[in-house]
């Protein structure tokens, strides 16, 4: 079932400031419009959502003219309330922050049983009314500068990017007693990011903007196929000649709770890594030198005891961040602990 609830949006994209300008220094004339594709499921909890709704919408300096969310089956009470609401509850958030024409326009589909993100997400994007299409987490928090920064990068105007990611900062703890932790800085682009892939994830999903048609022209994320369809779409876009970049700001703050080391580690994990290797291998994506590289690396780090794992992580993450900056045109930027007020939580 699809609710498209008009919360007072015109249907026009809102900016504080247009043009943008970008890292690169280039002023980018703004997109039209673009939507926001969330999805949710019953383990979401509402305060997260209500965090993740708030950060990509009321409080980003350049508004979506859509937020599409996607719920992922049947999800609790408190949920469904907000969910059914949502509109509501958008407006008087707007209008408290004086911003009555930015409004969004609101599509909340619901789906009858979870058959997991990939398929939420196919299904989201066929609500998406707009070609560029910004993705956030239920449990996120999306930097002000966020879809300012990114969102001119995928312009037609500019016509260079068909996917556009950045870096991230992990947090744990709630909204007042929040702990930043680690950077993760990715390769800019070109052919550094082309080789980091064939080792890894180059994009960090939760940050990412896309061109919809680029999307559905690899047949939208792989369904049926693991916990790795972002990492899939990835290789499907690289394979087609899609353009993916990523800029050295950390533009999303990405939730790490007490047991995210613990769930990256188990043989359930590998298995399912044994199996997004082989896939790649039979696609070209790597050479068997690289699918024996991969697969040994991964085979250490997944069944590594769990505190190996994590200070194992974050040193890899702290020596491939030195690499990773050079390859972008300036300094990462680090966003400062100023709390919510601040607009970074």
């Amino acid at each position: 079932m699809v609710m498209a609830q008009q919360a007072g949006g015109t249907g026009t994209r809102f900016c504080e400031t247009q043009p943008s300008k970008t890292q690169h220094g280039s002023q980018l004339e703004a997109a039209a419009g673009f939507s926001v594709l969330m999805a949710v499921y019953a383990g979401d909890r509402l305060d997260y959502l209500r965090r993740a709704v708030l950060s990509s919408t009321v409080e980003q300096t350049c508004v979506p003219t859509q937020l599409v969310i996607v719920r992922d089956g049947p999800v609790p009470e408190a949920v469904q309330s907000f969910l059914d609401r949502l509109a509501i509850w958008l407006d008087e958030r707007f209008a408290q922050a004086e911003r009555y024409e930015a409004v969004p326009e609101i599509t909340v589909l619901e789906l009858a049983k979870n058959s997991g993100l990939a398929h939420a997400l196919n299904q989201g994007l066929l609500r998406c009314r707009y070609e560029l299409v910004a993705r956030a987490d239920s449990d996120d928090v999306s930097l002000p500068e966020r879809f300012a920064t990114i969102i001119p990068l995928l312009d037609s105007h500019a016509g260079r990017y068909d996917v556009v990611g950045s870096a991230i900062r992990e947090f744990s703890g709630d909204e007042r007693g929040r702990q930043l932790g680690q950077t993760r800085i990715l390769p800019a682009g070109g052919k550094p990011l082309l080789d980091f892939a064939r080792a890894r994830s180059p994009l960090h999903h939760p940050s990412v903007a896309f061109r919809k048609s680029a999307i559905q022209r690899v047949g939208g994320y792989p369904e049926h196929n693991g916990r790795f369809e972002d990492y899939l779409l990835w290789e499907r876009l690289i394979l087609a000649g899609a353009r993916l970049h990523n800029v050295a700001e950390p533009l999303v703050l990405y939730r790490v709770d007490a047991g995210a080391y613990q769930r990256r580690g188990g043989w359930t994990m590998f298995r399912d890594e044994l199996a997004l290797q082989r896939r790649f291998r039979a696609d070209g994506f790597i050479s068997t030198i690289q699918f024996v590289r991969n697969v040994a690396i991964r085979a250490l780090y997944r069944l590594m005891p769990t505190g190996l794992r994590k200070l194992g992580y974050r040193a890899l993450t702290a020596v491939r961040n030195l690499g990773h900056a050079g390859s972008h045109d300036v300094e990462p930027t680090v966003p400062k602990n100023t709390g919510r007020d601040g607009n970074e939580a």
